[in-house]
């Protein structure tokens, strides 16, 4: 089966940076794909994980959330999906258990190889509704998980103790009394574990990147807020969501969603000496970003956003810089459900991790 069911198949007439689309009907992700997490084996194989959702999910969950399948490639460019053992070929699902954080709908944002197992760090929602603003929306209250696995697709929960997450969301007032989303994890050199993670801020209204620090990778103690909004007026301006942190050349690299005050979104770069303290590094782009979303207007299928950069050095000192897209709608950030999530590519101009160009 090809990767890219609904799209063209032909390198030369396949729109610049779309790589992966949604799978054929009937499959747990004929609707949307998003959040890729890539690994290269050290058999050359490329694994890929993802999360995304059949046209028959709940539609009152307005994110692109769902379950999380596997995909695998020779070169990390044709990628073929690996069937799970779960619904629709799915890897990774909601649990049954209505009491649980993550009984409504789940998306993996971490996965990394330990010890001879996969680590996934994942989020989940349950059935419970909130009000942001003027929207009502279900299965926002978002906490993270962890799941191990020996082949990539069967997967077993590590339980937390706030119904099973690993962290519970904050007291009101905090910035992350709303959720704690897309968790990336990093054992420092310093031996510290870090996680990542962000939330939407209930009094401020912008997407805020918080932290929790660990001795073992499994209890963790929050340390706060440690990176927030840019400046009026910046490809930031409204916060900075999914992130993708790594450890190069001695220092931290944050690869980051920017969200504009109109909901646009782009991805920028901030770097750390010590993965507490980060500085914005302006980008080349239009908007001050690394990493630009396709021009406004032009009916891009990345036009309106690209977000959850998922980054993977090569032995040849370049980068590659995996991505979800979504195109321009006339309710604009208001009904995702009416976007498209579709997985692109861009790689860097050789070493040089600001400047990138789509596949």
């Amino acid at each position: 089966m090809n990767a890219n069911q609904d799209d063209v198949t032909d390198a030369a007439e396949r729109p610049a940076g779309l790589l992966f689309g949604p799978g054929p009907a009937g499959a747990w992700d004929d609707e949307r794909v998003s959040g890729p997490r890539v690994l290269r084996g050290p058999d050359g194989t490329w694994r890929m994980w993802y999360y995304g959702r059949d046209t028959r999910f709940d539609r009152e969950i307005n994110l692109p959330t769902g379950r999380c399948g596997l995909a695998q490639s020779a070169d990390g460019l044709t990628w073929q999906r690996v069937p799970g053992p779960l619904t629709g070929g799915a890897v990774f699902e909601a649990h049954p258990d209505p009491a649980r954080f993550d009984s409504a709908h789940v998306g993996l944002s971490d996965v990394q190889r330990r010890d001879g197992l996969y680590w996934m760090w994942y989020f989940g929602g349950d059935h419970s509704r909130q009000t942001f603003g003027q929207f009502a929306v279900k299965g926002l209250n978002l906490r993270p998980g962890c799941a191990i696995s020996r082949d990539g697709r069967h997967w077993s929960r590590v339980e937390g103790p706030y119904r099973g997450a690993l962290l519970d969301l904050g007291a009101p007032g905090e910035p992350d009394a709303a959720l704690c989303a897309w968790p990336q994890v990093l054992e420092c050199p310093d031996g510290v574990w870090r996680l990542w993670y962000h939330s939407l801020d209930p009094v401020r209204m912008r997407f805020v990147v918080c932290l929790a620090e660990s001795a073992d990778g499994l209890n963790w103690s929050k340390r706060g807020e440690v990176f927030g909004a840019g400046a009026p007026g910046t490809f930031d301006a409204g916060g900075v969501g999914t992130r993708h942190v790594i450890h190069h050349d001695g220092r931290y690299l944050m690869f980051y969603e920017g969200v504009a005050a109109d909901g646009h979104r782009s991805i920028g770069l901030a770097t750390s000496e010590d993965a507490l303290l980060w500085v914005r590094q302006p980008g080349p782009e239009p908007d001050g970003s690394v990493f630009a979303h396709a021009p406004c207007g032009s009916g891009r299928w990345d036009a309106f956003a690209v977000g959850t950069p998922c980054v993977v050095p090569l032995p040849d000192g370049g980068f590659r810089l995996y991505y979800v897209g979504s195109n321009e709608t006339a309710g604009g950030f208001a009904d995702e459900m009416a976007m498209r999530h579709r997985i692109g590519l861009a790689l860097s101009d050789g070493p040089d991790y600001t400047r990138w160009h789509r596949w």
